[in-house]
């Protein structure tokens, strides 16, 4: 049986890819700016979470139907070797092309103007069509089901996967929840910035990520 430590260093860094990515970030910051800003933050915080966590609850128990379920198998550690050679394929692409000004999305601006009760929604589906949320919500579908977890501990590592995942929504909502109107200019700036940065930022998270996933894998072949 796997120690459930060990699971968590690997779950982690996969958590801190969506926490860290500006995708993650700048919409969050952007649904800030709306009307009723509190609770829209909050509605959306909430279908951030829950997005994240049924997604690797779902992979968990995909993962579980594979031949050899609840040991690394040769098929987890080819599909945790191609996840992280795609994650520094992409990382590399991204850092090649980083100096490239892209428009804001339209789908992006309109952020501003989402109402608390499309809040949720519109997290559970920027969360499901994002391609980095899904590459690690399956690396740690995969990580939690090929290791001897009891059935606590493996929820437990949903939990906690999801906690890192999503922390850096949590922590401007929150943060907003209690200081209000007084954190306006500082998220307009934050979200400039973050704009800004980009393509830098997603360059660097994906491909040392995308190394330890695909070292991963291959030591376990």
């Amino acid at each position: 049986m796997t120690d459930w430590a060990s699971v968590l260093t690997e779950l982690i860094p996969l958590a801190l890819v969506i926490a860290l990515s500006p995708l993650s970030i700048i919409p969050a910051v952007l649904v800030l700016q709306s009307p009723h800003a509190r609770i829209t933050g909050l509605t959306f915080l909430a279908g951030w979470l829950v997005a994240i966590a049924v997604l690797t609850g779902v992979f968990v128990q995909l993962s579980g139907l594979m031949p050899q379920a609840g040991h690394p198998s040769t098929t987890a550690s080819w599909v945790r070797i191609v996840i992280g050679v795609l994650l520094v394929v992409f990382g590399i692409y991204r850092w090649a092309n980083r100096n490239h000004d892209a428009p804001e999305p339209a789908w992006m601006r309109k952020l501003t103007s989402v109402t608390p009760a499309r809040g949720f929604v519109t997290a559970l589906v920027l969360a499901v069509v994002n391609p980095k949320v899904l590459f690690m919500c399956v690396a740690a579908g995969l990580a939690i089901s090929t290791d001897e977890l009891p059935h606590a501990a493996a929820l437990a590592s949903v939990l906690c996967f999801t906690v890192v995942a999503g922390s850096s929504v949590a922590i401007p909502v929150l943060t907003y929840v209690a200081a209000g109107e007084r954190l306006d200019p500082a998220m307009a700036r934050l979200g400039a910035w973050l704009h800004r940065q980009h393509a830098v930022l997603v360059a660097g998270i994906l491909i040392v990520i995308g190394l330890l996933v695909a070292y991963k894998g291959l030591s376990h072949l």
